[in-house]
Protein backbone atom coordinates (compact mmCIF):
# COMPACT_ATOMS: atom_id res chain seq x y z
CA UNK A 1 0.00 0.00 0.00
CA UNK A 2 1.44 3.42 -0.88
CA UNK A 3 0.88 5.15 2.23
CA UNK A 4 1.54 8.75 3.35
CA UNK A 5 4.69 8.08 4.85
CA UNK A 6 6.16 6.13 2.34
CA UNK A 7 5.48 8.75 -0.25
CA UNK A 8 7.55 11.35 1.37
CA UNK A 9 11.26 12.90 0.03
CA UNK A 10 13.84 11.53 2.49
CA UNK A 11 13.92 14.73 4.08
CA UNK A 12 10.38 15.04 5.04
CA UNK A 13 10.55 11.46 6.43
CA UNK A 14 13.11 12.91 8.65
CA UNK A 15 11.36 15.69 9.92
CA UNK A 16 8.25 13.56 10.42
CA UNK A 17 10.08 10.82 12.21
CA UNK A 18 11.72 13.76 14.51
CA UNK A 19 8.92 15.32 15.32
CA UNK A 20 7.19 11.88 15.97
CA UNK A 21 10.17 11.16 18.61
CA UNK A 22 10.21 14.43 20.10
CA UNK A 23 6.58 14.18 21.22
CA UNK A 24 7.17 11.09 23.21
CA UNK A 25 9.25 13.61 25.76
CA UNK A 26 7.73 16.75 25.93
CA UNK A 27 9.70 20.01 26.47
CA UNK A 28 8.86 23.46 27.22
CA UNK A 29 9.00 26.01 24.92
CA UNK A 30 12.61 27.34 26.26
CA UNK A 31 13.56 22.99 25.66
CA UNK A 32 13.11 22.01 29.37
CA UNK A 33 12.25 19.10 30.76
CA UNK A 34 8.54 19.59 33.10
CA UNK A 35 7.75 18.51 36.31
CA UNK A 36 3.94 18.76 37.25
CA UNK A 37 4.51 18.22 41.13
CA UNK A 38 0.99 18.22 42.82
CA UNK A 39 0.48 19.13 46.68
CA UNK A 40 -2.96 17.85 48.26
CA UNK A 41 -5.28 19.17 50.51
CA UNK A 42 -4.40 19.92 54.27
CA UNK A 43 -4.87 16.84 56.53
CA UNK A 44 -3.55 15.48 59.80
CA UNK A 45 -2.22 17.29 62.91
CA UNK A 46 0.77 19.41 63.01
CA UNK A 47 4.07 18.05 61.15
CA UNK A 48 1.95 15.37 59.44
CA UNK A 49 0.79 15.45 56.01
CA UNK A 50 2.61 18.58 55.20
CA UNK A 51 1.79 18.62 51.15
CA UNK A 52 2.00 21.77 50.87
CA UNK A 53 5.84 22.62 53.01
CA UNK A 54 7.32 19.86 51.53
CA UNK A 55 6.52 20.09 47.83
CA UNK A 56 7.61 23.74 48.73
CA UNK A 57 11.08 22.66 49.77
CA UNK A 58 11.39 20.00 47.23
CA UNK A 59 10.36 22.77 44.56
CA UNK A 60 13.45 25.27 46.73
CA UNK A 61 15.76 22.20 45.97
CA UNK A 62 15.44 21.54 42.59
CA UNK A 63 15.65 25.25 41.91
CA UNK A 64 19.58 24.67 40.77
CA UNK A 65 18.72 21.94 38.44
CA UNK A 66 19.74 22.96 34.69
CA UNK A 67 16.90 21.77 32.00
CA UNK A 68 14.03 21.56 34.94
CA UNK A 69 10.91 23.21 34.83
CA UNK A 70 8.80 22.61 38.09
CA UNK A 71 5.35 23.28 37.97
CA UNK A 72 3.82 23.18 41.34
CA UNK A 73 0.00 23.18 42.28
CA UNK A 74 -2.05 22.52 45.70
CA UNK A 75 -5.06 21.27 47.02
CA UNK A 76 -5.04 18.25 45.35
CA UNK A 77 -4.82 18.79 41.14
CA UNK A 78 -3.78 21.40 38.87
CA UNK A 79 -5.26 25.15 38.30
CA UNK A 80 -5.08 24.61 34.80
CA UNK A 81 -5.13 21.10 32.81
CA UNK A 82 -3.52 22.89 29.87
CA UNK A 83 -0.32 22.56 32.05
CA UNK A 84 -0.21 19.09 31.28
CA UNK A 85 0.44 20.24 27.39
CA UNK A 86 3.93 20.08 28.05
CA UNK A 87 4.65 17.93 31.26
CA UNK A 88 7.06 14.85 31.21
CA UNK A 89 6.17 13.62 34.73
CA UNK A 90 3.30 14.15 37.02
CA UNK A 91 4.24 13.24 40.88
CA UNK A 92 1.48 13.70 43.40
CA UNK A 93 1.68 13.66 47.06
CA UNK A 94 -1.27 13.88 48.80
CA UNK A 95 -4.01 11.86 50.77
CA UNK A 96 -5.14 8.62 48.86
CA UNK A 97 -7.82 6.03 49.31
CA UNK A 98 -11.07 6.71 48.32
CA UNK A 99 -10.45 10.34 47.46
CA UNK A 100 -7.49 10.16 45.86
CA UNK A 101 -6.76 13.02 43.45
CA UNK A 102 -5.92 10.94 40.61
CA UNK A 103 -9.32 8.84 40.52
CA UNK A 104 -11.51 11.81 41.68
CA UNK A 105 -13.31 14.45 39.18
CA UNK A 106 -12.38 12.22 36.25
CA UNK A 107 -8.45 12.56 36.84
CA UNK A 108 -7.90 9.06 35.50
CA UNK A 109 -8.78 9.52 32.24
CA UNK A 110 -6.71 12.69 32.12
CA UNK A 111 -3.89 10.57 33.56
CA UNK A 112 -4.39 7.66 31.20
CA UNK A 113 -3.99 10.12 28.20
CA UNK A 114 -0.71 11.58 29.50
CA UNK A 115 0.51 7.98 30.15
CA UNK A 116 -0.57 6.98 26.74
CA UNK A 117 1.94 9.65 25.82
CA UNK A 118 4.99 8.31 28.35
CA UNK A 119 4.78 10.84 30.80
CA UNK A 120 5.97 9.87 33.87
CA UNK A 121 4.43 9.04 36.93
CA UNK A 122 5.07 9.27 40.53
CA UNK A 123 3.42 8.85 43.67
CA UNK A 124 4.50 9.96 47.19
CA UNK A 125 3.29 8.57 50.91
CA UNK A 126 -0.56 8.28 51.35
CA UNK A 127 -0.78 8.91 47.80
CA UNK A 128 0.47 5.56 46.63
CA UNK A 129 -2.75 3.76 48.33
CA UNK A 130 -5.62 3.90 45.85
CA UNK A 131 -9.09 1.73 46.36
CA UNK A 132 -8.88 -1.52 44.52
CA UNK A 133 -11.67 -1.03 42.01
CA UNK A 134 -10.35 2.49 41.35
CA UNK A 135 -7.61 2.43 39.91
CA UNK A 136 -5.17 -1.27 40.84
CA UNK A 137 -5.20 -1.94 36.97
CA UNK A 138 -3.55 1.56 36.16
CA UNK A 139 -1.20 1.91 39.30
CA UNK A 140 0.17 -1.23 39.03
CA UNK A 141 1.34 -0.32 35.05
CA UNK A 142 2.26 2.76 35.87
CA UNK A 143 3.90 2.52 39.24
CA UNK A 144 4.32 -0.93 39.51
CA UNK A 145 2.14 -1.45 42.53
CA UNK A 146 0.02 0.08 45.43
CA UNK A 147 -0.77 -0.07 48.49
CA UNK A 148 -3.90 -2.01 49.53
CA UNK A 149 -6.13 -1.43 52.72
CA UNK A 150 -5.55 -4.90 54.80
CA UNK A 151 -3.37 -6.50 52.36
CA UNK A 152 -0.39 -3.54 52.98
CA UNK A 153 0.30 -1.86 56.48
CA UNK A 154 1.25 1.36 57.90
CA UNK A 155 3.24 1.32 61.40
CA UNK A 156 5.40 3.57 62.41
CA UNK A 157 8.87 2.35 62.87
CA UNK A 158 12.67 2.72 62.38
CA UNK A 159 13.46 1.27 58.96
CA UNK A 160 17.11 0.88 58.23
CA UNK A 161 18.16 0.83 54.63
CA UNK A 162 21.69 -1.08 54.85
CA UNK A 163 22.52 -1.33 51.15
CA UNK A 164 21.49 0.25 48.50
CA UNK A 165 20.82 -0.78 44.89
CA UNK A 166 22.49 1.05 41.88
CA UNK A 167 20.00 2.99 40.18
CA UNK A 168 20.19 6.68 39.39
CA UNK A 169 17.49 7.55 42.34
CA UNK A 170 20.39 6.28 44.57
CA UNK A 171 22.81 8.33 43.50
CA UNK A 172 24.84 9.92 46.30
CA UNK A 173 22.08 8.44 48.41
CA UNK A 174 24.22 6.86 51.80
CA UNK A 175 22.60 4.11 54.33
CA UNK A 176 20.41 5.64 56.57
CA UNK A 177 17.61 5.11 59.23
CA UNK A 178 14.59 6.79 59.92
CA UNK A 179 11.40 6.68 61.64
CA UNK A 180 8.36 7.18 59.60
CA UNK A 181 5.27 5.64 58.93
CA UNK A 182 6.80 3.75 55.99
CA UNK A 183 4.23 1.39 54.44
CA UNK A 184 5.20 -1.72 53.27
CA UNK A 185 3.88 -4.99 52.09
CA UNK A 186 2.13 -3.46 48.58
CA UNK A 187 0.04 -5.15 46.23
CA UNK A 188 2.70 -5.26 43.01
CA UNK A 189 2.07 -6.70 39.71
CA UNK A 190 1.85 -10.58 39.99
CA UNK A 191 5.39 -10.38 37.52
CA UNK A 192 6.90 -8.36 40.44
CA UNK A 193 6.64 -10.99 43.35
CA UNK A 194 6.68 -9.58 46.54
CA UNK A 195 9.00 -6.10 44.93
CA UNK A 196 12.28 -7.22 46.37
CA UNK A 197 14.09 -7.93 43.83
CA UNK A 198 14.36 -6.44 40.04
CA UNK A 199 11.55 -8.04 37.18
CA UNK A 200 10.53 -7.47 34.24
CA UNK A 201 6.94 -8.19 32.49
CA UNK A 202 5.75 -7.60 29.15
CA UNK A 203 8.49 -5.24 28.67
CA UNK A 204 7.90 -3.06 32.02
CA UNK A 205 11.47 -2.79 33.82
CA UNK A 206 11.00 -2.93 37.68
CA UNK A 207 13.68 -1.42 40.12
CA UNK A 208 13.02 -2.21 44.26
CA UNK A 209 15.32 1.53 45.34
CA UNK A 210 14.67 1.26 49.05
CA UNK A 211 14.66 -2.42 51.00
CA UNK A 212 14.62 -2.68 54.77
CA UNK A 213 13.61 -5.95 57.02
CA UNK A 214 10.53 -5.22 60.05
CA UNK A 215 11.66 -6.20 63.10
CA UNK A 216 8.77 -8.69 64.53
CA UNK A 217 7.36 -6.12 66.74
CA UNK A 218 6.73 -3.87 63.93
CA UNK A 219 4.89 -6.57 62.24
CA UNK A 220 2.78 -7.51 65.56
CA UNK A 221 1.70 -3.92 65.12
CA UNK A 222 -0.16 -1.72 66.41
CA UNK A 223 -0.58 -0.47 62.72
CA UNK A 224 -1.57 3.26 62.10
CA UNK A 225 -5.31 1.92 60.96
CA UNK A 226 -6.68 -0.24 61.23
CA UNK A 227 -4.29 -1.48 64.15
CA UNK A 228 -4.28 -5.31 63.28
CA UNK A 229 -2.04 -7.31 63.48
CA UNK A 230 -2.93 -9.08 60.18
CA UNK A 231 -1.79 -12.84 60.61
CA UNK A 232 -0.12 -12.50 56.62
CA UNK A 233 1.93 -9.91 57.62
CA UNK A 234 2.93 -11.90 60.95
CA UNK A 235 3.95 -14.93 58.87
CA UNK A 236 6.21 -13.22 56.74
CA UNK A 237 8.79 -12.28 59.88
CA UNK A 238 12.23 -12.24 58.78
CA UNK A 239 11.20 -11.09 55.05
CA UNK A 240 12.29 -7.99 53.50
CA UNK A 241 10.34 -5.62 52.35
CA UNK A 242 9.76 -2.77 49.65
CA UNK A 243 9.69 1.09 51.05
CA UNK A 244 10.43 2.57 47.68
CA UNK A 245 10.66 1.34 43.80
CA UNK A 246 10.97 2.45 40.48
CA UNK A 247 9.66 1.26 37.29
CA UNK A 248 10.25 1.41 33.02
CA UNK A 249 7.06 1.01 31.44
CA UNK A 250 7.28 -0.60 28.28
CA UNK A 251 6.27 2.46 26.29
CA UNK A 252 9.71 4.11 28.28
CA UNK A 253 7.43 6.36 30.23
CA UNK A 254 8.69 5.86 34.04
CA UNK A 255 7.34 5.66 37.56
CA UNK A 256 8.03 5.13 40.90
CA UNK A 257 6.61 5.04 44.75
CA UNK A 258 7.68 6.59 47.88
CA UNK A 259 5.60 5.18 51.35
CA UNK A 260 7.82 7.89 53.36
CA UNK A 261 6.69 11.14 53.79
CA UNK A 262 4.29 11.04 57.15
CA UNK A 263 6.71 13.56 59.12
CA UNK A 264 7.23 16.53 57.64
CA UNK A 265 10.71 16.55 60.09
CA UNK A 266 12.17 13.89 57.79
CA UNK A 267 12.89 16.29 54.83
CA UNK A 268 15.16 17.62 57.26
CA UNK A 269 17.37 14.03 56.40
CA UNK A 270 19.68 14.61 53.70
CA UNK A 271 19.38 11.28 52.20
CA UNK A 272 15.43 10.64 52.46
CA UNK A 273 15.59 14.02 50.69
CA UNK A 274 18.05 13.20 47.91
CA UNK A 275 16.56 9.92 47.09
CA UNK A 276 13.14 11.76 46.68
CA UNK A 277 14.96 14.62 44.82
CA UNK A 278 16.81 11.96 42.71
CA UNK A 279 13.82 10.26 41.80
CA UNK A 280 11.54 13.26 40.96
CA UNK A 281 14.61 13.86 37.99
CA UNK A 282 14.47 10.29 36.79
CA UNK A 283 11.10 9.95 36.59
CA UNK A 284 11.22 13.39 34.32
CA UNK A 285 13.65 12.06 32.71
CA UNK A 286 15.84 14.55 33.46
CA UNK A 287 19.76 13.29 34.04
CA UNK A 288 20.51 12.76 38.05
CA UNK A 289 23.82 14.29 38.98
CA UNK A 290 26.70 11.17 39.50
CA UNK A 291 26.60 12.36 43.28
CA UNK A 292 22.73 12.92 43.57
CA UNK A 293 20.60 16.47 43.81
CA UNK A 294 22.81 18.39 46.75
CA UNK A 295 20.35 20.54 48.71
CA UNK A 296 20.40 21.86 52.23
CA UNK A 297 16.91 22.64 54.46
CA UNK A 298 17.51 23.93 57.54
CA UNK A 299 15.71 23.28 60.72
CA UNK A 300 14.29 26.67 59.89
CA UNK A 301 13.00 26.11 56.79
CA UNK A 302 11.36 22.95 58.44
CA UNK A 303 9.16 25.65 59.96
CA UNK A 304 7.83 27.13 57.04
CA UNK A 305 4.78 27.41 54.79
CA UNK A 306 2.94 24.82 57.18
CA UNK A 307 -0.57 24.26 57.07
CA UNK A 308 -2.77 25.49 59.74
CA UNK A 309 -4.19 22.73 61.79
CA UNK A 310 -5.91 22.60 64.99
CA UNK A 311 -3.70 19.98 67.81
CA UNK A 312 -5.56 16.41 67.94
CA UNK A 313 -8.34 15.69 69.77
CA UNK A 314 -7.57 13.50 73.24
CA UNK A 315 -9.49 10.18 73.36
CA UNK A 316 -12.39 10.01 75.39
CA UNK A 317 -12.09 8.23 78.10
CA UNK A 318 -13.04 4.59 77.45
CA UNK A 319 -14.29 4.60 74.20
CA UNK A 320 -12.38 3.35 71.25
CA UNK A 321 -12.20 6.33 68.71
CA UNK A 322 -9.72 6.70 65.67
CA UNK A 323 -7.06 9.05 66.73
CA UNK A 324 -6.69 12.12 64.48
CA UNK A 325 -4.09 11.04 62.48
CA UNK A 326 -5.71 7.22 61.70
CA UNK A 327 -7.03 7.47 58.34
CA UNK A 328 -10.85 6.93 57.81
CA UNK A 329 -11.81 3.94 56.39
CA UNK A 330 -13.27 4.70 52.96
CA UNK A 331 -14.47 1.06 51.89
Amino acid sequence: MNSPINRMKPLHLLTFLLTAVASVQAVTPDGKQKLVLIAGKPSHPPGMHEFRAGTMLLEKCLKSVPNLVVDRHEMGWVSDENTFTDADAVVIYADGGGKHPAVVDGHLETLRKLMAKGVGFGCMHYGVEIVPTDASKEFQEWLGGHYENAYSCNPIWDASYTELPKHAITHGVEPFTTKDEWYFHMRFRPAFGHGVKPAEDGGAKFAPILVATPSDATRDGPYVYPKGPYPHIQTEKGSAETMMWAIVRADGGRGFGFTGGHFHDNWGNANVRKAVLNALLWVTKVEVPEKGVESIVTAEELQLNLDPKSPPKPKNAGIETPRAFERVATR
